[in-house]
């Protein structure tokens, strides 16, 4: 709270901020414990701002109203204890109360989300109290999981076990992750606060799209440590990270993160919610500006940006892999647009526990790692039957699935997600999967609304809500972009077709891999192609207005 007086005047903020100065957003979480949970969910809607108050302690009212409500549980690193993942799916099994009709995912389930955390669905406010204690006794919280602060902090999903990657950063992820969580003097910034943190070679934690990106670098006297960059994001207005020269040695990053913090909390736009992310700050200021007003905020002198280490963005970590330590494996499982049955999660903490190292890694493209495998155990694991539903070999069109929550919960996406997505995967795996060069993936990237939970901003095949006029009735559609990716070719998709209602998305994917397949050239990739040829032409090919252009 001490970043907002002394900047502002209270009637300059906009009414969030308002919100914000009335009542700590942290102390929901008593009130949710001491009078919601016993009272009811009426009580919530009687204090002004209260369900915006309720994202800091990673609860979000779900677009049903009522008694019905989504949790996000915070995975610093993305790093799960198959205890904290056994008993996430219990809680999910004892207390998510969804719909019994679900033909495609079934009832009681969780999402893997983009950031390395976990949701809850369907959660009465009465069963909140419960959760927190049952989710503390195996060391996990949902506090700033969601809200204008820190939120989880992303890192390679194999950090301390790739082979080939610089130094190990999990430690440092989970030292950043402790100073932010629960910190009253960070716990209120302009709008939410992403950062990311890796020592691997590619791109795992997706430094270019957050607030605070932190990736491998080195001096030139051999000093190992991270360049910074700043002012990462998508939604409406996608920005790549900017380098802002600085380099970081391990035990500084913290204190960079805060003094970055301690910029935006500052100098961010509070006056307008919808420019009031990082993103907006580093543009007005400019790199080196931002720069200047870091320096001013933490106790040393900022030393100069180093060789930037990374190499390529990895898509995902699936299939079997030989860790740092000969003589044992990680393998990486595909959870289909990251929704996991309650059971399923279960059973993938008694996997971990029985054949690896009792650890569970969640990855930002919405997939799990069972690491530690030792080689004798490897071939009894990948025939163990849950592997059948979660492939560490899957078609590459489920392999990059990826899906937001959609509007089967959420209230700001305007077409269902997750069901559709994994139904496109399936369709366009059962049509076209045999036919794509071995080991190529595809990655289909699905938001519901422009917000980009699902990130399709860096997909080959984006996808966001939208609605079409159909024969005088407003149907559920899609804008379809093409060609996106991080990485040593970072670049965001081109949208290229606009409202495609969704009954028509198969057949004009269909129509888009078939001159994919026809024309592309030796060794090239479907982003390579659809970035070569011309917009008009791809969109030429969606719309339907031809099978065919030569």
């Amino acid at each position: 709270m001490e970043f907002l007086t002394p900047y502002r005047k209270a009637s300059e903020l906009n009414q969030v901020e308002r919100w914000k100065l009335e009542k700590n957003p942290l102390d929901v979480y008593n009130d949710v414990k001491n009078l919601y949970s016993k009272v009811g969910v009426e009580a919530i809607a009687k204090v002004e701002g209260e369900q915006e108050r309720l994202k800091w302690v990673g609860l979000y009212p779900q677009r049903q109203g009522g008694d019905a409500f989504m949790m996000r549980v915070k995975v610093p690193g993305g790093r799960l204890t198959s205890d904290q993942a056994r008993k996430i799916g219990e809680l999910s099994q004892k207390f998510a109360r969804g719909p019994k009709d679900s033909d495609v995912f079934g009832n009681a389930y969780c999402d893997i989300t983009t950031r390395q955390t976990i949701q809850l669905h369907w959660l009465s406010i009465g069963d909140i109290p419960t959760i927190w204690e049952e989710l503390d006794r195996v060391g996990m919280t949902t506090v700033q999981a969601c809200g204008d602060s820190s939120r989880n902090v992303l890192c390679c999903p194999v950090s301390g076990i790739d082979a080939k990657e610089v130094f190990d950063a999990y430690p440092l992820a989970i030292e950043i992750s402790d100073f932010f969580t629960g910190n009253r003097e960070y716990s209120n910034l302009p709008r939410k606060f992403k950062m990311s943190v890796t020592g691997c070679l590619e791109d795992c934690a997706q430094a270019e799209i957050n607030d605070i990106g932190m990736w491998p670098a080195r001096l030139n006297d051999g000093t190992v440590g991270l360049n910074v960059l700043v002012g990462g994001g998508l939604s409406d207005g996608p920005r790549m990270a900017s380098d802002i020269d600085v380099f970081v040695t391990p035990d500084s990053a913290v204190e960079i993160m805060r003094g970055i913090a301690q910029v935006f909390g500052e100098l961010g736009n509070r006056e307008n919610r919808g420019l009031s992310r990082m993103r907006y700050l580093v543009q007005e200021l400019g790199p080196e500006g931002f720069r200047e007003q870091l320096a001013k905020r933490v106790p040393f002198s900022l030393t100069s940006a180093g060789e930037e280490l990374t190499q390529r963005y990895r898509g995902d970590h699936l299939g079997v892999h030989e860790q740092k330590v000969p003589g044992f494996y990680y393998v990486g499982l595909n959870v289909l647009v990251g929704r996991l049955n309650a059971p399923d999660l279960i059973e993938l903490a008694r996997l971990a526990k029985e054949y690896g190292n009792s650890e569970i890694r969640l990855t930002t493209d919405q997939n799990a790692i069972i690491s530690g495998v030792p080689q004798e155990k490897l071939d009894e694991l990948l025939n163990a039957p849950m592997l059948t539903r979660l492939s560490p070999f899957p078609g590459p069109f489920e392999r990059g699935a990826v899906a937001c929550t959609g509007n089967e919960f959420c209230r700001f996406a305007v077409v269902e997600t997750k069901a559709n997505a994994a139904r496109w995967a399936k369709d366009l795996d059962s049509r076209f999967g045999g036919l794509v060069d071995p080991g190529e993936v595809i990655r289909m990237h699905f938001s519901g609304c422009p917000a980009s939970c699902a990130q399709p901003q860096i997909a080959d095949i984006g996808f966001r809500g939208d609605t079409a006029h159909v024969n005088g009735s407003i149907v559920e559609a899609v804008d379809v972009g093409l060609g996106g990716s991080l990485g040593s070719d970072a670049s965001f998709i081109d949208w290229v077709q606009g409202a495609l209602p969704c009954d028509r998305v198969p057949e004009a994917l269909g129509s888009l891999l078939t001159k994919y397949l026809s024309q592309r050239r030796d060794g090239e990739t479907f982003r390579g192609f659809v970035r070569r040829v011309p917009n008009e032409e791809l969109r030429y090919v969606l719309a339907g207005d031809g099978r065919e252009s030569n």
